[in-house]
C-alpha cells in the first residue's frame, strides 16, 4: 500500500458558481442575524422614496376652480384641454406673481405676432373678496383682456361701470340659451345655469327672461368678460350641454391665461379690520382706568368679609330638627306647596303604619281603612283628610294641623 503523503494533499480550486452557492447561505443567515435592523432599514428606504416622490410629483389642491383641483368644484379639465390647444395655463395665488406673470406675458406677445393682437388674458375668480378697488383696477391695466368669475359688486363696480349685478337664476331653471348676438356664446349653444348669477349689460347671454339680465355679459369693446357660473368651469359639468365650448372659446383668445385666484395674503393692511383701540372713542383712554378703580374700589367696599378659618371636628351631628327646619325653609322659599304635601302625608301614613302595627309594606288604602276603624269613623271621613291636595300655604298649615290631629287621637285611642 502506497502511502498518502499530507503536503501532496490540496484543496481543489474554487470555481465561480461555488462562491456564489456559498455567498448565498451566509448572506440569508447574515439576514437572519440582523433581521430587525435589516427591517428598520428597508422602511426607512420605503419613506425616503416616498418623500422625493411626494416632492417631486405635481401638488394638487382643493381650492375652488382651482387648475390644481381634480375633484368635481375644481377647474383641472378645463386647465388641460387648454394646455392641450396650445394656451399656457399659469395658476397664481398671490397679487404680486399675478403682475409679475402678466408683465412677462406682455414682453413675450411684444417680440411675436398674434392674429387678434392681444397679449394675455387674466381669469379672476375673488370669491371671498380679498381684492380693494386700487388692485382690481391694477389687474385690469396690466392684462389685454379680463375674466371676471362671479363678481361681487365692489368688484364690479371696480372694473366696469357698464355692467351690473341682477340677481340670481330663478330657481327651477336648470339651462339656459344664448339669445344674443356675441360670437362665443352664440357658438357654445345652452349652458349649465343652476346657482348662477345674473347681470344686466348692453345685450346680456343666456337670459332667464327679457330684462332680467344673463349670466354672461361683455363689454362694449370684448376686454371684459363676466361669468355668472362657476358651475360652467368645472370639472363635474364641464362635459354638459355647452359649458366645455363657451369655457375654451372665453379662455382660450390668447396665447397665454393667467389663473388668478387670491388669498388672504393679498388683503392690504387698509383693508384690514380696525382694533378695538382704532373704534373705541378719545375719551376712554381716559375714563377707562377711572372707572376700572372705581370699580375695584366699591368691590372691596361691599365685598363680603371672610373671617378667620373655624376649625370643626367631623362628623358634625346636625338636629333632626335643624334639617327639617332647613327643608321647610327650601319649600317654603320655593312656593313648592305640593311637594311639602307629599311629604307630610308620606310621614303621617308611616307614623300610623307604625302605631296600627300594620307593618312597613302596608299600602296608604288599607292605612286610610285601619285608622277609620280604629277612630270609629267613615272611611271617607278619613280619606277625606288623609289624601287631601292642599293648593296654597295657607291651605297647607290648615291641613297638617289636621294630620297633626289625627296622628294624637290614634296614639290616644
Amino acid at each position: 500500500m502506497t502511502p498518502v503523503v499530507e503536503s501532496e494533499i490540496r484543496p481543489a480550486p474554487e470555481t465561480p458558481a461555488t462562491g456564489v452557492r456559498a455567498a448565498g447561505p451566509a448572506v440569508a443567515a447574515w439576514i437572519r442575524r440582523h433581521r430587525t435592523w435589516t427591517l428598520i432599514g428597508i422602511v426607512f428606504a420605503l419613506g425616503v422614496a416616498l418623500t422625493i416622490i411626494a416632492q417631486f410629483s405635481p401638488r394638487g389642491d382643493d381650492a375652488p376652480l382651482s387648475t390644481r383641483n381634480a375633484a368635481p368644484d375644481g377647474a383641472r379639465a378645463v386647465s388641460e384641454i387648454l394646455g392641450i390647444q396650445g394656451v399656457d395655463v399659469r395658476q397664481t395665488d398671490n397679487f404680486a406673481a399675478t403682475l409679475s406673470a402678466l408683465e412677462s406675458a406682455s414682453e413675450d406677445s411684444s417680440f411675436e405676432d398674434s392674429d387678434d393682437g392681444r397679449g394675455a388674458t387674466l381669469l379672476l375668480y375673488d370669491r371671498n373678496g380679498y381684492l380693494d378697488r386700487e388692485q382690481l383696477q391694477e389687474l385690469q391695466q396690466a392684462t389685454d383682456r379680463l375674466v371676471v368669475v362671479t363678481p361681487r359688486l365692489s368688484a364690479l363696480t371696480a372694473v366696469s361701470s357698464e355692467i351690473r349685478p341682477a340677481g340670481v337664476v330663478p330657481e327651477g331653471v336648470a339651462t339656459l340659451d344664448p339669445g344674443c348676438e356675441l360670437e362665443d356664446p352664440a357658438v357654445a349653444g345652452s349652458v349649465t345655469a343652476e346657482s348662477a348669477y345674473l347681470y344686466q349689460a348692453d345685450g346680456p347671454c343666456y337670459e332667464p327672461s327679457d330684462g332680467l339680465g344673463g349670466l354672461y355679459a361683455s363689454s362694449d369693446d370684448g376686454r371684459l368678460v363676466v361669468l355668472g357660473s362657476t358651475e360652467i368651469l368645472s370639472n363635474g359639468r364641464l362635459d354638459e350641454h355647452g359649458n366645455a365650448a363657451l369655457a375654451l372659446r372665453t379662455l382660450g383668445v390668447s396665447d397665454r391665461l393667467v389663473w388668478y385666484l387670491p388669498g388672504i395674503a393679498d388683503v392690504t393692511i387698509a383693508d384690514a379690520p380696525k382694533t378695538l383701540d382704532e373704534l373705541a372713542p378719545p375719551w376712554v383712554a381716559f375714563l377707562g382706568p377711572w372707572l376700572a378703580l372705581v370699580a375695584v374700589l366699591a368691590m372691596v367696599w361691599r365685598g363680603r368679609r371672610l373671617g378667620p378659618l373655624v376649625f370643626e371636628p367631623l362628623p358634625v351631628v346636625v338636629k333632626a330638627v335643624e334639617t327639617a327646619e332647613g327643608r321647610a325653609r327650601l319649600y317654603h322659599d320655593a312656593h313648592a306647596v305640593d311637594r311639602a304635601a307629599e311629604n307630610l302625608r308620606a310621614g303621617t301614613l308611616v307614623r300610623l303604619a307604625r302605631i296600627l302595627r300594620l307593618g312597613p309594606d302596608a299600602e296608604s288604602a288599607a292605612i286610610v281603612d285601619a285608622a277609620a276603624r280604629h277612630l270609629g269613623r267613615t272611611t271617607e271621613q278619613t280619606a277625606g283628610v288623609l289624601e287631601a291636595r292642599p293648593r296654597t300655604e295657607s291651605e297647607l298649615v290648615r291641613w297638617a294641623q289636621q294630620l297633626d290631629t289625627i296622628e294624637k287621637e290614634v296614639s290616644t285611642r
